[in-house]
Order: C-alpha cells, then structure tokens, then sequence
C-alpha cells in the first residue's frame, strides 16, 4: 500500500459532528453522544475512501494561544467564556458538546488512533508542521479555509474541505485556490491578513476585500512587496490601496504572523501509524457499550479491517 498521511482538524469535525448529527443519539444515563458518534462515521468515511496508512487526529491544546493574542487582542475574543489568567482562556462551547470531548478521546486511545497536540498551539499549527517534510502525501481534513495556506502540489498536500459536509467534501490543491481567489495557496496567509476575518476576530485592513486583496498580491506577491510599494511613491500601485495600506501601519505584516500557521513545532516523534484492528479492544467494547456508540465503532472497525 502506498503511504499516504491523514491529518484532521479534530475539533472542526466533531463541532461539525454535533449540530449535523441528531442530538437524539444519547448513552443510557442519557448524556448525548451525537458528536462522538458523527466524528467516528465521518473518520470510517475518509479512510474508506482514501486509505491511508499514517493518520492524526490533530488537538488544539489551545485554541487561542496568548502568542497570537499579544499580536492581535481581538483574536477569537467573541468566543471566549471566560478567562484564565494561568492558561488557556476557555472557549465558549455547548454543555452538551464539551461533555462528549473526553469519549472522544477515550475512544480514539482504545482503538490506537494518534492524537497529536502541542501546548500554547492551535490544531492548525499542529496540522502545518505535520504535513511539512512529511515524505508522503498529505490530506487535511479541515472546514476551515486558513489552512489553504498549506496546500502544495509539489508535495502533494491537499485539503479535504468539508464546509458544506465531509459527504460533499471538496478537494483542494493549488489550481483550486487559484481558481477561487485569483492567488497561490502560498499566498493565503498575506490574503486572509488583508481581507480580515470576522469569524476569527481579524478586522483586517480597512477599506480592503477579498477582490482587492487577492490583486494586490497577484501584482506584488507578498505583503513585504505590497508594502514597499505603497511606500514607494514611483511605484505603480493606486492611490485608494496606496493610501489604505500605508494608513493600516504594521497591522497587515502583524495579522500574518497570526494567520500563518507555525510549521516548526517540536511534537517529538509521535507514531502515526494507522492501526488495522483496535489496539485495546476490551476497552473498545465498555465504551460501546457504555455510551451507545456499537454502530459507529462496528462501522470504524469494519473500515480499519479493511485496510488490510
């Protein structure tokens, strides 16, 4: 079998798993399992269809790490709970949701399947040191369009983007990227600093939008080079974006550095080895049998078995 590297960005699957799985799928004391049960159809899903040899569910140790925050305050402040002054600030998720994030872990500990994280990082970070220099083809699975950024054909690391469901997933290489925004998966970074990003906290640069975004950087490549245009009064660059970038200051280089994702994290050598049969069946089988989940285990069982 041909090696191929699965990475997943755990947590935009099961938030996916719970408002698109029935919340009447619940355990016998009656805690809800709907995104536990989602997550594990969506994963026997994709390595059906894909099989890979090597996958990762990727972790977000912190979902808003305070590296990105000192550079931008606003990042995902509309979605925190409530602060930690030593620790990750807790993000505002669902009672019935947060619930269900230990089964998940525990499930995936009894069938051998690696979790991978690394504190005071995002699973997108996780995800960009992961799929760099990895030897083998690389598909992320991921709802959020951030991670383009990582698309690279030489490499063969593409994006399984499942905004509109893992069913009707899309795949994403560079030529797609091109095609929806008019720039290189490269550029993304620069892109999503300059347009901004509500759902993330990131006003971006005023007066500047996806369309104007993605031809500025069509013309100089990167924002360093947008940015000594507009400094450059013999340049060619318009006055209206001349003046927008020159009034937003150090904010566009500074939302890059917030947008990029980090590839150099030290994550040690975790074995990302996909197993063909659940390395703790006993532990499988309580599970099951405790939180209702015999369908969806049967069914990632079935799909790892067949792997083989």
């Amino acid at each position: 079998m041909t090696s191929r590297l699965m990475l997943l960005d755990t947590a935009s699957m099961y938030f996916r798993a719970f408002y698109g799985v029935p919340d009447s799928f619940k355990a016998p004391d009656g805690t809800p399992v709907n995104a536990v049960r989602g997550l594990l159809d969506f994963i026997s899903r994709l390595v059906t269809d894909y099989r890979p040899t090597h996958l990762a569910c990727c972790w977000d140790n912190d979902w808003r790490p305070q590296w990105r925050v000192d550079l931008i305050p606003s990042y995902k402040a509309h979605r925190v709970e409530y602060v930690v002054t030593d620790g990750p600030d807790v993000e505002e998720v669902p009672d019935a949701l947060e619930i269900q994030v230990p089964v998940i872990r525990d499930v995936l500990a009894a069938f051998g399947i690696a979790v991978v994280g690394a504190d005071g990082y995002e699973a997108d970070d996780v995800i960009g040191t992961l799929s760099k220099d990895a030897g083998m083809p690389v598909d992320v699975v991921t709802g959020d369009r951030d991670l383009f950024q990582l698309v690279d054909d030489d490499h063969e690391v593409r994006i399984l983007y499942i905004a509109r469901g893992v069913g009707r997933h899309e795949r994403v290489t560079n030529s797609v990227v091109q095609e929806k925004y008019g720039i290189d998966g490269r550029q993304y970074a620069d892109f999503a600093a300059l347009r901004g990003d509500a759902s993330d906290g990131l006003p971006g640069v005023n007066g500047i939008g996806e369309k104007t975004a993605a031809t500025l950087l069509q013309r100089f490549g990167d924002l360093p080079g947008l940015r000594a245009a507009a400094a450059d009064p013999d340049s060619n660059i318009a006055p209206s974006p001349r003046r927008k970038i020159i009034d937003a200051g150090d904010y566009p280089e500074v939302a890059a550095h917030v947008t990029r994702v980090a590839r150099d994290i030290d994550l040690g050598k975790p074995e990302l080895l996909l197993p063909l049969s659940p390395v703790d069946p006993e532990a499988l089988v309580a599970l099951s049998e405790k939180w209702n989940l015999e369908s969806p285990i049967a069914r990632l069982v079935e799909s790892l078995t067949n792997l083989r």
